[in-house]
């Protein structure tokens, strides 16, 4: 079956995701690798991966989502606070919305992204309180992600799809 991977990523967490999957699958089968574009559109399936942006994929993948038309889709993706499978869930839902009917998801995958250091000075910046706090460890966990055991994970939910 023909592939393509189509991925927007800001820091490079979902250039990571993106690269290993392009790795798992194999290069004989690959129609295109890179960003959001209509030349992806060709092939039978389409792993598309995103970064979080307000709760949901960013908006140059919202608006390639828009373009499918009845490709298999696994979708992949990366947020900065994260950790919880519900919250990659709620996310993962929101993105779904962007698929127009007649479009598969035959798999998912997210894990957590390490952030730039701009957002941890914000964070630094807040007043004194609890979330301030939880914030910032946030942050600090983030930065190991994603690692060996994500792209791993990413691997097996691949490899689970077909």
């Amino acid at each position: 079956m023909s592939y393509s991977i189509v991925y927007s990523s800001k820091t490079g967490n979902t250039a990571l995701l993106a690269q290993t999957l392009r790795e798992c699958l194999g290069e004989e089968s690959c129609l295109y690798f890179g960003p959001p574009s209509a030349q992806a559109l060709k092939a039978q399936r389409i792993y598309v991966g995103f970064r979080t942006a307000k709760g949901t994929c960013d908006g140059e993948t919202a608006q390639f989502l828009s373009t499918l038309t009845g490709q298999e889709v696994f979708l992949f993706g990366t947020a900065g606070f994260g950790g919880e499978t519900a919250y990659f869930a709620k996310i993962l839902a929101m993105v779904k919305e962007e698929i127009p009917e007649g479009v598969h998801v035959v798999g998912e995958y997210m894990c957590q992204g390490k952030m730039p250091d701009t957002i941890r000075r914000r964070y630094e910046q807040m007043e004194d309180s609890p979330r301030k706090q939880i914030m910032l460890e946030n942050f600090d966990r983030a930065l190991a992600h994603p690692g060996r055991e994500d792209l791993e994970h990413l691997k097996q939910a691949a490899l689970a799809a077909g």
